[in-house]
């Protein structure tokens, strides 16, 4: 066998360790640790709907309720850990492709090295406070990562229109995010074949519901920078505890933030749904 025969038997065999059982175990517990999250971040947004302003309603706020519970701890690198394999199931898709017939496009790969990035840091935040539990979890709450981002970006030339833009897009995110739920995209994704008839609308109402939650937020969250941009105003920029605090000051009152609070313990009910049935 020549060095070049013997080169590509070498990469098919690391293609093929990547899309096996690892890839699969890092995807499944990575999209285990994400539904834990959601889910603590919608109880903590429900507290906050009925007046308990004590809590962050997000994901350090969720640490934190994690850290103080027996065996806390343990949970937190448990955590940790599914979060980094979420990254590194994104990193390979970024080298191997991803599941299905159009997983290898450039599109697909960049959307999975984004992807990887956004849980790579996630994952750091959460092996900080699991180093130290009470302390910022790398970073601060979300609100003050927001506006502190957000200052520097204004501070920039053309800081305005990096700010507005960068807002606009994660409106378009959230609008995207929304659709693609209202519309069953994830259905594309699922081993549908394995789920019986009750399974798959049990799972429908929590992609659905969490999707169009999670999107709201985005989207909420994204006009919010854009009026920073517009105002020149870095605190006018909010995290995800903020953005739904707003929520319960609109003309619907708490009852908006209840029903999103909802959508996010749906939606951390259906990651455990692609933990389960998720083609990887």
């Amino acid at each position: 066998m020549n060095s070049t025969a013997m080169a590509r038997a070498g990469r098919t065999h690391a293609e093929r360790a990547a899309r096996g059982s690892v890839r699969e175990g890092a995807a499944r517990a990575g999209l285990t640790a994400r539904g834990v999250i959601y889910l603590l971040v919608g109880v903590l947004a429900v507290q906050v709907a009925f007046g308990d302003s004590d809590h962050q309603a997000d994901r350090g706020g969720a640490l934190e309720e994690i850290a103080q519970q027996s065996f806390g701890v343990v949970v937190l690198w448990a955590l940790a850990a599914g979060l980094v394999g979420m990254a590194l199931w994104r990193l390979s898709e970024v080298a191997f492709g991803a599941a299905g017939q159009d997983g290898g496009k450039a599109r697909k790969r960049a959307m999975s090295g984004v992807r990887c990035v956004f849980y790579g840091f996630v994952a750091y935040s959460v092996i900080m406070f699991a180093v130290s539990p009470g302390s910022s979890g790398g970073g601060g709450s979300s609100d003050e990562q927001s506006r502190d981002v957000t200052a520097r970006a204004l501070g920039l030339p053309g800081g305005q229109w990096i700010v507005g833009l960068a807002g606009a897009g994660v409106v378009a995110a959230g609008v995207w995010i929304g659709v693609r739920a209202v519309r069953r995209k994830y259905h594309d994704k699922l081993k549908l074949g394995e789920m019986s008839r009750r399974t798959r609308r049990t799972v429908d109402v929590t992609g659905v519901g969490g999707g169009t939650a999670r999107g709201l937020v985005f989207a909420t969250a994204g006009v919010f920078a854009v009026r920073a941009a517009i105002d020149y105003q870095p605190d006018k920029a909010k995290g995800m505890d903020d953005t739904l605090r707003s929520l319960a000051h609109t003309p619907l009152g708490p009852w908006l933030l209840v029903c999103v609070a909802i959508g996010f313990m749906l939606f951390g009910l259906f990651s455990f749904a692609l933990a389960r049935w998720r083609k990887v």
